[in-house]
């Protein structure tokens, strides 16, 4: 560790020489990660109870239908926010776009979390909900690029894989942590005070996290100024068809992961609306596919490192392809404990390795002094296309068809077009190029 003069005072800078990435580093980049992905689970468990609570109609489907394209509106401004954070944190830090997006996260779960119902202050109340969305979609727009490109270039190149799996495993660590707490408050709580005041309950444990958040990234290392470590890759200039080639593909790819993880999300919803099961078993449902993802996200970086990038996307892909059909057409005709936890928790944790792998694939393949923006970018953009859809389309669809397989042929869609995209992403792996060129060498 050192001090660099950055702009107006001495930075602690990571240098080269620095081998490892510490537990501390890695819960400060990934913590904003947690609060944005826990407070957007809880909001996809309560959707329900949110929508009674702003936007009441006499239709409950039409509610819960207000109450998702609001939860879609944070999607509006994610391009905005990865742009203008994304940037920044290529110009002046990692660091600083990290607290930054932060603190406007945390203030807008806090505003969400003690708004007044509709039927206390009227219209003011879904006026006030739709712009804490707003402000959270443009914060975590600028969050995910430039949190991604701090955990890989903090950590050495054999062990990027496993360093940058902890952002897809952040999401998952937040969203099982929403569904712990919404399974708890079900078990606890009677109906009418969990859709009372239960989910605001569920968000003021996230937006407890605000001081610490703020003191642990405040205190994080910068890497922007930091030597890259000499390594066998060779990253594409900033405009080269290379690198737009990376970018596209990498948009298809989060297009797929994001189609696929909201719907994932959205299955407490579709249990209790669709399935018509208990409350425990559809906050249950959630909270096993999340626990697994966990496991699932961390191996995947772990394997990166080992057999190579593009072979950890790939074949798990395929699998999770052919599993999806046979799973959902389990849950549906039999509506069981056994196919939501077992089917759904099975399908997660093939479907979660290749992500992991992709995300440090992108990460590496990106010129250093775009990576954060173009990350945040291209991620900010599937996400706002598709993630902002993929519920109100999977609900949509459910009660168009009246058939309990709609969601299953959203995620076939996403995950074929994912697959396609994989199959054309190059070997970024250090350790597998290295090996690559000294096989091509002269003797």
């Amino acid at each position: 560790m050192a001090r660099q003069f950055t702009g107006k005072k001495l930075e602690p800078v990571l240098l080269a020489a620095d081998e490892r990435l510490t537990g501390r580093g890695v819960l400060g980049a990934t913590i904003g990660n947690i609060l944005e992905f826990y407070d957007f689970g809880t909001y996809s468990f309560f959707a329900i109870q949110i929508g009674q609570a702003f936007f009441p109609a006499g239709d409950p489907f039409a509610s819960l239908m207000l109450s998702l394209a609001t939860f879609g509106a944070g999607f509006v401004t994610r391009p905005i926010g990865a742009i203008v954070l994304g940037s920044y944190s290529d110009r002046v830090g990692r660091r600083p776009a990290m607290t930054a997006s932060f603190a406007m996260m945390s203030a807008a779960i806090l505003v969400l979390a003690v708004t007044p119902s509709h039927e206390t202050i009227g219209v003011a109340a879904p006026l006030l909900v739709i712009f804490a969305r707003l402000v959270q979609g443009f914060a975590l727009g600028g969050e995910v690029g430039p949190t991604t490109a701090y955990l890989m270039e903090a950590a050495p190149p054999e062990r990027r894989g496993l360093a940058v799996s902890f952002q897809p495993a952040s999401q998952q660590i937040a969203a099982t942590a929403g569904a712990l707490i919404g399974e708890i408050l079900s078990l606890t709580m009677t109906s009418e005070a969990l859709n009372a005041y239960g989910w605001r309950i569920a968000l003021l444990l996230g937006a407890a996290t605000l001081p610490f958040g703020l003191w642990l990234r405040s205190t994080l290392p910068e890497t922007l100024h930091r030597p890259e470590v000499p390594a066998p890759v060779v990253q594409p200039a900033k405009r080269s068809p290379a690198a737009r080639r990376i970018m596209s593909l990498g948009f298809i790819i989060l297009a797929s992961c994001t189609i696929i993880t909201y719907i994932t999300g959205y299955m407490t919803t579709y249990a209790l609306n669709t399935l018509q099961v208990s409350a425990p078993l559809a906050f249950a449902t959630t909270l096993i596919s999340n626990t697994v993802g966990i496991a699932a996200a961390l191996l995947g970086g772990w394997l990166a490192d080992r057999a190579g990038r593009r072979h950890i996307m790939i074949w798990p892909q395929i699998t999770a392809f052919l599993m999806t059909y046979p799973v959902f057409l389990w849950i549906a005709e039999t509506r069981s404990a056994l196919a939501l936890l077992g089917g759904l928790g099975a399908l997660t944790l093939i479907g979660t390795i290749p992500y992991s792998a992709f995300y440090v694939s992108m990460a590496e393949g990106l010129p250093k002094n775009i990576r954060g923006g173009a990350f945040a970018t291209i991620y900010a953009f599937a996400i706002a296309i598709f993630g902002g859809t993929a519920q109100p389309v999977v609900a949509w669809l459910t009660q168009v068809t009246g058939n309990a397989l709609a969601p299953a042929w959203y995620m076939l869609v996403a995950s074929a077009a994912g697959l396609c995209a994989m199959l054309m992403m190059p070997e970024t792996a250090p350790l597998k190029i290295q090996s690559a060129v000294n096989n091509q060498s002269p003797p």
